[in-house]
């Protein structure tokens, strides 16, 4: 349910199923509620924290415009979710899940800058390319970034991207990841941002944060943000289904029966034209999943706590849209500060996982301290997010992690 309201402070309305924002999040939403190309009101989501530009967990319409930070610079970002006829007595003991989880990152390249020694081919390459004919290919393009997207597809990535072995109430094993457009979202988010900057100082435009620069609808930068965005959300989607499909192998070579039954496959961090109030809008989701009646969803937790399946109820008042996850509650820097290896691991137990890597956290004492960015107490509660959005999303589907691989 909606925790709280503002009325009257800011131009639009904000609408939070947040109950607890942290500053600087409440800051980013009242400069959204006072840009001039939203309209509506402004709908936090209950995993909102802060992001750049707008909050993660935030959802916005535009009616003439799109806001590239408003989408954010991992395009497509997403879920996917496989459903098995496999009983979590047929997967063994721990060991035996840590051979599994060892053979799925045999075949899928997992951490930050980590890619295939080949590239992978798809037809999405190719589509672009086309689209664009003989007009000159836009600024993030280079021959160096295609080669680098073509070894990308099919990796997890770094920082909260996953991948995991599950087991629902019933007792039955699931299989879930989380990624999204790797490089290829980041740079063409970069160039629209700053062609959107440049644009609205050329313009004299007055916005509530230059990070929210904003791309009028029928330029051609608007087009081919558009054109590039929607890219970005296939290759995201085809890299989810690479890595899904290796996933399937691996699990179809220790178990020769299993049988893979209902499949999902999300994104979250996107823009669409949709119609709200009778009225056609550009929807922008940033750490927000569509939730509209009906639709099938995933909202994750953190690698210690549950995930869930869910469906949407088509709610209004946040653009028919839901939590994308548990969402922070700490800043990396402050989970590698704040928590110990000791109280991490017993937040994991139970659960097979490859222990801390350290990091070198930012600040005026840098220095190399225990990456806990990642650990469960980093995240906000998953029960209490999924509590308090009861009116957007039905809990279908109640999954706990056995087996995690993080990026």
């Amino acid at each position: 349910m909606i925790q709280w309201e503002i009325n009257g402070e800011t131009r639009l309305p904000v609408k939070s199923w947040c109950r607890d924002i942290e500053d600087g999040a409440l800051q980013q939403a009242k400069n959204l509620a006072n840009h001039p190309m939203v309209t509506g009101h402004v709908a936090l989501m209950p995993d909102a924290h802060v992001g750049y530009g707008m909050p993660i967990g935030g959802v916005i319409a535009c009616a003439g415009a799109l806001i590239p930070n408003a989408v954010g610079v991992d395009i497509g970002c997403g879920m996917g979710a496989i459903q098995t006829n496999l009983r979590a007595e047929d997967l063994g003991d721990m060991r035996r899940l840590r051979k599994i989880i060892e053979d799925v990152k045999m075949r899928i390249p997992v951490g930050e800058g980590k890619a295939r020694p080949y590239p992978v081919e798809w037809d999405g390459f190719g589509m672009l390319l086309d689209s664009l004919g003989n007009a000159e290919k836009p600024g993030w393009y280079t021959q160096r970034g295609a080669e680098l997207d073509a070894c990308n597809l099919g990796t997890l990535g770094g920082g909260n991207h996953f991948i995991e072995i599950q087991q629902d109430t019933d007792g039955g094993v699931w299989l879930m990841l989380h990624s999204g457009s790797r490089n290829l979202g980041y740079r063409i988010a970069d160039y629209y941002h700053k062609e959107a900057h440049r644009l609205n100082t050329e313009m004299g435009t007055e916005l509530p944060d230059p990070e929210l620069a904003f791309l009028p609808m029928g330029h051609d930068l608007c087009s081919g943000y558009i054109r590039d965005m929607n890219h970005a959300l296939a290759y995201a989607a085809e890299n989810r289904r690479v890595m899904m499909d290796h996933l399937k192998k691996v699990m179809a070579e220790y178990f020769s029966t299993i049988e893979f039954l209902l499949e999902v496959n999300i994104h979250h961090n996107y823009a669409a034209e949709e119609t709200h109030g009778g009225d056609a809008l550009w929807v922008h989701r940033k750490g927000a999943t569509s939730a509209r009646s009906g639709e099938m969803g995933i909202i994750p937790g953190s690698m210690g706590t549950a995930s869930y399946i869910v469906e949407g109820l088509g709610n209004p008042d946040s653009f028919e849209s839901c939590s994308h996850g548990a969402g922070r509650r700490m800043s990396r820097v402050a989970a590698c500060r704040g928590l110990t290896p000791e109280e991490c691991d017993r937040a994991m137990e139970g659960i097979v996982f490859d222990r801390w890597g350290s990091s070198y956290v930012k600040g005026p004492d840098r220095k190399k301290l225990p990456d806990l960015s990642e650990a469960p107490q980093a995240y906000k509660d998953i029960d209490a997010v999924i509590e308090a959005e009861l009116d957007l999303i039905t809990p279908l589907v109640k999954l706990r992690p056995l087996a995690v691989i993080k990026g």
